[in-house]
């Protein structure tokens, strides 16, 4: 069920709660869609649960650059990480993922909930330029809730570096 941005100031609300996610969503000014839908287990059925192609399923990935320090990664449904493009990107020899814990910790959201609108900290966003003259789908911060909003506005807003960091996703 896709629920379209509130009206005259009204907040939304997820699990009846305020929502870190949308409120800062709010804050920015961006129309968005709110998405509810039933749990997921992959890709492929968020993509249909969102009613979206699977490259506007964003992955909003927490990578560790140092101690304390993190980034945001953006990455199209069906691409992953490119660490050698990223660390290129960086000026990094090394970069990690954090393990979930320490991903909550950083974030304020669960992994598979986290976006960058809302955070606890507002790390430096990395998109992959693919993202770009889409209408795509972040997490909520809930589980099986998304947001439906225009990339370019997006990355603008999270004043996103743009640039080619992923590679397509391994075929099995």
């Amino acid at each position: 069920m896709a629920v379209s941005r509130p009206a005259g100031g009204v907040r939304a609300t997820v699990a009846g709660m305020p929502s870190p996610a949308i409120a800062a969503l709010d804050a920015t000014g961006l129309p968005y869609r709110v998405i509810r839908h039933a749990p997921v287990a992959s890709l492929g059925e968020a993509a249909a649960a969102r009613g979206v192609e699977i490259p506007d399923v964003v992955k909003t990935l927490v990578v560790r650059r140092g101690p304390g320090e993190h980034l945001f990664v953006l990455t199209p449904g069906g691409r992953v990480i490119s660490w050698p493009k990223l660390r290129a990107l960086l000026g990094v020899s090394r970069l990690s993922m954090p393990d979930a814990a320490a991903a909550r910790e950083a974030t304020g959201y669960e992994r598979g909930t986290i976006t960058p609108f809302g955070a606890t900290t507002a790390w430096p966003v990395i998109a992959d330029e693919r993202l770009r003259g889409r209408e795509i789908t972040l997490g909520a911060g809930e589980h099986g809730v998304a947001v439906a909003l225009d990339a370019d506005a997006a990355l603008t807003a999270l004043a996103a570096t743009v640039a080619d960091v992923t590679d397509p996703e391994p075929t099995r």
